[in-house]
């Protein structure tokens, strides 16, 4: 099938995330007034809708192609859309990767805006330094998997590949967190809600378990609120060290980070108050707009 991916409609209205629409955001030449960002596919290919929707399923699991960065959709009119604009997924991912390589995203308010319930000073030092060396771990490994790759000398791919799982994931779930926060404390979307009381029982249910299962992640690691597409269903998930007690196939929909240096400066050893208040911070409508566009994507298959 001949044509291009272009960035989404998105499915409902996103407020309190404190980014402005893309096309009224000065982000440089990448992203216009029309807001596209194209991939041509070849037109004698013709991999079909099942071979596209595989390619945009695994898209959201990281940032998608270079181009062409978070869930992506096909030209107007192949699912009738009439109108194409950006997605709020979209702009939470836009800046993480460009010009060949993976960026620090600014982050989606100010470095006060979460106080007091997330204090400036570790906020700065959070996003500024942790998650820039995460940035910088990802670069240096696929560098370093490249010139193994030119020397045809894999003497180091177990150490190398460790590293690119680390610090690769370590990206993704700051870049997700950020996110998953919202100065404005918004409330729950009544999608979201009827997909949480479909896979946990209740609504409260669902914040409960998130909340206990953070709470209990052992060391270091996330409670991530994740989509399984075959089951078409939410899941709560504990992920040690970024790239431990995950589950394939499943999307991050929204994450709390339990690495001490989240949280340590403010609520030193007490991780449980610390994740009492994300619960008060947690974005919501994010969650709910990413869960929107995958099901869409999966349920049209």
């Amino acid at each position: 099938m001949g044509g291009y991916l272009i960035a989404p409609k998105a499915a409902a209205p996103y407020r309190n995330v404190g980014v402005p629409p893309m096309k009224t955001r000065a982000r440089g030449p990448r992203y216009g007034e029309n807001l596209a960002v194209r991939r041509p596919i070849n037109s004698t290919e013709r991999i079909g809708k099942a071979g596209i929707m595989n390619q945009l399923f695994w898209d959201t699991l990281t940032f998608g192609a270079p181009a062409s960065p978070g869930i992506l959709a096909f030209a107007q009119g192949f699912f009738g859309q009439q109108g194409v604009s950006t997605s709020v997924v979209h702009a939470a991912f836009e800046g993480t990767y460009e010009n060949g390589e993976y960026r620090l995203p600014p982050l989606p308010y100010d470095y006060n805006a979460l106080e007091p319930l997330y204090d400036e000073k570790t906020l700065r030092i959070h996003h500024d330094k942790h998650h820039a060396a995460y940035v910088k771990g990802l670069n240096e490994a696929l560098q370093k998997l490249e010139a193994a790759r030119k020397a045809n000398d894999y003497s180091t791919i177990q150490g190398l590949s460790s590293q690119l799982a680390f610090n690769g994931s370590g990206h993704v779930l700051h870049t997700l967190f950020w996110h998953s926060m919202s100065p404005d404390k918004p409330e729950m979307p009544a999608g979201l809600a009827d997909a949480l009381n479909e896979s946990f029982g209740s609504e409260q249910s669902a914040r409960s378990q998130f909340a206990a299962a953070t709470k209990a992640v052992e060391g270091s690691g996330w409670g991530v609120l994740a989509y399984e597409p075959m089951a078409d269903k939410l899941l709560i998930l504990q992920c040690e060290k970024h790239q431990n007690l995950t589950i394939w196939n499943t999307v991050p929909l929204l994450v709390c980070d339990v690495w001490e240096h989240a949280y340590y400066l403010q609520y030193q050893n007490n991780r449980a108050t610390w994740v009492d208040n994300f619960m008060r911070l947690t974005n919501w409508p994010f969650a709910a707009a990413r869960l929107e566009q995958l099901q869409a994507f999966v349920r049209k298959r």
